[in-house]
């Protein structure tokens, strides 16, 4: 049964067909918090299953039947890292909440310095793969990625594409997750005035199973970063942006139209030019500029919905949150 001791520490670990790396990531991560648990304290490790068509949930249920602080939470399906985060930050009880995945290339070892960064004040640690052991392939483009995220953003950060973070609970119990947004969480953090470190760790090649991610992420993640800059700038002035597009479309189709106007009044006909098609174009998509495109951000942003299903769950008790 899960212990009533304080939960000092969660682990929220993602995974899709890790079953090689489970067992042992859970003995390194409990070798780790060793020296850095206070009397009276606990950890807990949260595995997300998003969709695994392995024996990866088989042997965390394993991890179960043996220790009492594993929890799993089974997805319907594969609903996406961020997610299965969201779905995990959800039932974490820490007051630290850590990420890491859960292919072995995070090290646990790294996790008392990041505590120790952590005692310095800031809200967010996020790890910097300084010395990458990825392919060329990966390597490259998230230099490229994450050199953009400083430009864009205004934050240090080396590395935002790097899994392993922990966060103080009151970060995320005030930035959303959705679409995959989930490498940007130190940036929203930052937004919202938490302060926001970083620390170099080591980190290992993949030596079980292989990469979920594809070259599609780089593309993926340009659209999730133009979504960030929008929110850090325009949500709580979003009609800043669409006014200025829209008014100066709006503006510009009636300009149109009272030019027409005038040679209209003149005796002019003007049934027939191209303009009067260009100005009322400009007029309608001015407002729809002004009105839908406001509209569907909001409500894209705001919307209450969860962004998974949880199939199921195992190693809560009844009086956690969820029940």
């Amino acid at each position: 049964m899960p212990s009533h001791h304080p939960i000092a520490l969660s682990f929220v670990i993602p995974f899709l067909n890790e079953e090689k790396t489970l067992g042992e990531l859970y003995q390194r991560i409990a070798e780790a918090v060793k020296p850095v648990l206070s009397a009276g304290d606990e950890f807990e490790v949260v595995f997300v299953d998003d969709g695994s068509t392995d024996g990866s949930v088989a042997e965390v249920e394993k991890l179960i039947d043996g220790q009492p602080n594993v929890r799993l939470i089974e997805l319907q399906g594969n609903f996406g890292k961020s997610a299965a985060l969201a779905a995990g930050f959800g039932l974490a009880r820490g007051r630290i909440v850590f990420t890491l995945d859960a292919d072995l290339q995070d090290d646990p070892k790294e996790i008392p310095r990041f505590l120790a960064k952590l005692d310095e004040g800031f809200d967010v640690v996020s790890g910097y793969k300084q010395k990458r052991n990825d392919p060329f392939t990966k390597v490259v483009p998230s230099r490229v990625f994450n050199w953009m995220v400083r430009r864009s953003t205004g934050i240090r950060l080396r590395d935002v594409n790097c899994g392993f973070k922990a966060y103080r609970k009151a970060v995320l119990e005030n930035v959303r997750l959705y679409g995959e947004l989930h490498r940007f969480v130190p940036v929203l953090a930052h937004w919202k005035r938490f302060r926001v470190g970083e620390i170099v760790v080591e980190h290992h090649a993949r030596v079980h199973g292989v990469s979920k991610f594809g070259g599609g992420r780089f593309f993926r993640g340009l659209m999730d970063l133009l979504t960030v800059v929008f929110l850090m700038k325009y949500e709580r002035r979003p009609a800043h942006f669409f006014g200025a597009i829209g008014s100066l479309t709006l503006l510009a189709g009636i300009g149109v139209c009272v030019y027409l106007a005038v040679l209209k009044a003149m005796g002019e006909a003007i049934g027939h030019r191209p303009l009067l098609s260009l100005g009322v174009l400009l007029v309608v998509v001015g407002v729809q500029i002004l009105a839908t495109g406001l509209i569907a951000e909001l409500m894209v942003h705001a919307r209450p919905d969860k962004p998974f299903v949880i199939k199921s769950r195992s190693g809560f008790s009844r009086e956690e949150p969820g029940e």
